[in-house]
C-alpha cells in the first residue's frame, strides 16, 4: 500500500490525497488550494477557462498526472510524461471547495463517493452559481478545441454532463430527481443535464472494503472515512467535537481504532486554542439580538446551515422573522431532498430587486414558497421584526432597506490574508454609512480585530486532536491541512510528515 499527499501537505486546504495498493487506488478529496492559488490569482484575476488545465498546470497549482478529462487539455499542454494512476473512485469528505474545488477536473469515468448531502451542496452550488472549470463538480460543460487547438470552449448546444455518485447511504426518489435534473431544462432550446448514474456505495466493487462516518464540521454533509484493504486507513476530512454533530465525530474515532494509518487535518495545531463551542456563540448572539430593538443582520460562513438554524432559533425566542437569500432557500431544498428536514419553517426569503429571476428561484423557491417573500420596503418599515441573514456581498440590498442602525453580528472565520483585511475596512465603511453598532470585529486603525465567543471553529481543537490520536492510536499519524505539523512531531512519536507529492509505503 502507498500514500501520496500530492497537495494539502503544508498548507490548509488544498488535500489530494492518493491511497493505492496492488495497482488500485481512490483519492481522498481533491481540493482548490487557496494559499497557493492567491499567489498568483484574486478574485477579478483568474484562471483561463478557455485555456483548459494549462494556466493551473504551468503554475503548479494541479499535479501532473494522468487524471484529467481529455476536454480539459489543450494542444500545448504535453501529458506523455505524467505519472499514470489507476483511480477507481474520488472519495469527497465535504462540499467546501478547499476539498472538492479541482474535482471537476478528473477524468468523467471516475465516480466520486460522498455522503447525500454532500453531493446535494454539490449540485444545488452547480445550479445556481456561475462555476470556474475546475469547480464543475456535479456537471461540466464538454469543452472543444477551436481553430487556434489551445483554445477550448463549450458548445452552447451540448447537453451537461453529469457525474456518477455513490452514495454513502441510501436516498429517496426526490435526492434522485434532483441529482438527474436541472431548472429549467424543460424550456424550448433548453441545455438539459444528462446525469451520471446515482447509486449507494455498497452497489459497486471498489479497492477498499470501505466505512463512511458522518462527522462534526460547518458544513452538512461532512464525512470520514475508513479504508480496509491489507492495512487498514482512516482519514478525516475535516471535523470537530464543539458542534451539534460531536457525538458522530467521536464514533468515528472509536470506530477507527482498527486502523493502522490515521490521516488527520491539523487547521489549529499552529493557531491559538481557544474553546468556543456553537453553545457559547448562541449565546452570544442571542443577547446582542435581545438587546436591539432596531434591524439585526447576521453574517455567517456560506453554507454553514447550523448557524443559521441557531439564528433561527434566537429570531424565535426574539419574536423576530430570520430573512434569508434565495439562495440558501434554494440549497435547503436541496438539503432536505438528501436527508429529509424541513428547515425552511418559519423562515422568510429577501426579495431582492433586479429585472429577472434565475429559473432555479422562479421553479423551486418561488413555487414552493412564493409566500415566504419579503420586500425591502416591508423590512424598512418595521426592521425591529427582523433579522438579515446576510454576507458582506449582500450588503448592497441596504441602499434599497434604508436602516437607521441596528447591530451587525459577523459570526464567521478571521480574516487570514491581507486582501481578506482589507475586505473588512469596506465592510466597516458600509456599516458606519447605516450606523450599525458591530459584533464580532471591530477595526482599529485600519485592521479588522476579532471578539472572541461569537464565531466556533469548524475545526478540532489541540486537545480535541490530541484525543482524537490517542483514541485511535494508529501505528502511524500522516497530518495534512495544516500549516504546523511541527506540533504533531512534537506531541507524538509515530508521525510521518510529508511534503507534496511524497508518498509512505506501507508493508
Amino acid at each position: 500500500m502507498i500514500i501520496t499527499v500530492y497537495d494539502g501537505a503544508t498548507t490548509i486546504g488544498g488535500n489530494k490525497i492518493y491511497v493505492g495498493e496492488n495497482g488500485r487506488g481512490v483519492f481522498l478529496d481533491f481540493g482548490l488550494n487557496f494559499a497557493r492559488y492567491g499567489k498568483y490569482f484574486a478574485e477579478f484575476l483568474t484562471e483561463r477557462d478557455i485555456r483548459g488545465i494549462y494556466d493551473l498546470i504551468t503554475l503548479n497549482l494541479i499535479p501532473e498526472l494522468k487524471v484529467y478529462r481529455k476536454d480539459t487539455i489543450p494542444a500545448d499542454v504535453d501529458t506523455s510524461s505524467f505519472p499514470e494512476l489507476s483511480i477507481r473512485a474520488l472519495f469527497l469528505s465535504h462540499a467546501h471547495l478547499d476539498h472538492c474545488g479541482n474535482a471537476g477536473l478528473l477524468d468523467e469515468s471516475i465516480p466520486f463517493v460522498a455522503s447525500p448531502v454532500t453531493s446535494a451542496i454539490l449540485k444545488a452550488m452547480r445550479d445556481i452559481s456561475p462555476s470556474r472549470l475546475a469547480s464543475e463538480v456535479a456537471y461540466f460543460s464538454r469543452r472543444y478545441p477551436r481553430e487556434d487547438l489551445r483554445v477550448l470552449e463549450a458548445n452552447r448546444k451540448d447537453n451537461y454532463c453529469g457525474r456518477d455518485f455513490y452514495h454513502t447511504k441510501d436516498f429517496s426518489d426526490d435526492f434522485h430527481e434532483f441529482m438527474c435534473s436541472k431548472p429549467g431544462q424543460d424550456g424550448k432550446n433548453a441545455k438539459k443535464l444528462d446525469a451520471g448514474e446515482v447509486c449507494e456505495l455498497c452497489e459497486k466493487p471498489l479497492p477498499f472494503e470501505v466505512y463512511a462516518y458522518e462527522v462534526d464540521h460547518s458544513i452538512y454533509g461532512a464525512t470520514a472515512y475508513v479504508l480496509e484493504g491489507d492495512t487498514a486507513i482512516a482519514y478525516s476530512g475535516d471535523l470537530r467535537v464543539h458542534g451539534k454533530k460531536g457525538e458522530e465525530t467521536k464514533d468515528f474515532v472509536r470506530s477507527a481504532r482498527d486502523a493502522s494509518v490515521l490521516i488527520i487535518e491539523g487547521t489549529r495545531a499552529g493557531r491559538e486554542d481557544y474553546h468556543d463551542s456553537e453553545g457559547i456563540v448562541y449565546e452570544n448572539c442571542r443577547r446582542v439580538v435581545e438587546q436591539t430593538d432596531e434591524l439585526v443582520i447576521a453574517d455567517f460562513a456560506a453554507r454553514n446551515f447550523e448557524r443559521m438554524e441557531a439564528f433561527a432559533e434566537i429570531a424565535e425566542k426574539c419574536s423576530r422573522e430570520l430573512v434569508i437569500t434565495a439562495k440558501d432557500a434554494y440549497m435547503l431544498h436541496a438539503i432536505e431532498c438528501a436527508d429529509g428536514i424541513h428547515r425552511m419553517k418559519d423562515l422568510r426569503i429577501y426579495e431582492e430587486l433586479r429585472a429577472k429571476k434565475d429559473k432555479w428561484e422562479v421553479e423551486v423557491v418561488e413555487e414552493r414558497w412564493g409566500d415566504r417573500y419579503t420586500s425591502p420596503s416591508e423590512i424598512s418599515e418595521n426592521p425591529e421584526l427582523y433579522i438579515l441573514c446576510f454576507s458582506f456581498y449582500d450588503l448592497k440590498h441596504l441602499l434599497d432597506i434604508k436602516p437607521e442602525g441596528g447591530a451587525y453580528v459577523y459570526s464567521s472565520s478571521e480574516a487570514f490574508s491581507e486582501e481578506q483585511e482589507f475586505d473588512f475596512v469596506r465592510l466597516n465603511n458600509w456599516l458606519s454609512r447605516f450606523y450599525f453598532e458591530t459584533y464580532g470585529f471591530r477595526i482599529e486603525g485600519d485592521k479588522p480585530v476579532f471578539e472572541k465567543g461569537y464565531h466556533a471553529s469548524g475545526h478540532a481543537s489541540k486537545d480535541d486532536l490530541r484525543w482524537i490520536i490517542e483514541t485511535v492510536d494508529p501505528d502511524v499519524v500522516i497530518p495534512v491541512h495544516t500549516d504546523n505539523s511541527g506540533w504533531f512531531e512534537k506531541e507524538f512519536e509515530n508521525v510521518v510528515v510529508l511534503g507534496d507529492g511524497e508518498s509512505y509505503k506501507l508493508g
